[in-house]
């Protein structure tokens, strides 16, 4: 029983939810696309970077981009404010909600790299890095405050 005391503690140290299938499907999934979102970030504006770092054969585009569709349309889909719409149409505005995320930022990252300086990878990457985060804090506020209009 000690031991399992000292994992939850630990969770609690750095801020993780047990695993119960409400965290699994709106913490953890979420949380996994939210990592995927900061490598798609990394890879639209520096590809280079991630094909040296994680896979030099593959392009992991796809991959990434799916992951934070995902992510993001299971953190929609488990927001309070669409608890009174029905499973089938709450789905459909999660899938939406997500892909016009994610889709919308590569978008948004292929306009700001075309506009820097082609021979500052470092730059491209802070400021792929940096809108990205913005536009999670921004998103994730909007929808605090839907949540909050419902209780």
């Amino acid at each position: 029983m000690a031991d399992k005391n000292k994992a939850c503690t630990l969770c609690d140290k750095i801020g993780l939810k047990p695993f119960t299938k409400e965290n699994v499907f709106y913490y953890y999934i979420p949380l996994h696309g939210l990592a995927s979102y900061g490598g798609l970030s990394v890879n639209v504006m520096n590809p280079s970077l991630v094909s040296k770092v994680l896979s030099p054969k593959k392009d992991l585009t796809n991959v990434l981009l799916l992951s934070s569709v995902v992510g993001a349309a299971f953190y929609i889909y488990g927001r309070p404010s669409l608890a009174s719409v029905p499973n089938g149409k709450r789905g459909l505005y999660a899938m939406l909600g997500g892909s016009l995320w994610a889709m919308g930022s590569v978008l948004g990252w292929a306009i700001m790299k075309s506009a820097l300086p082609r021979d500052n990878a470092a730059v491209a990457t802070i400021a792929g890095l940096a809108t990205g985060a913005v536009i999670v804090k921004v998103s994730m506020d909007y929808f605090e405050h839907t949540d909050k209009l419902v209780k």
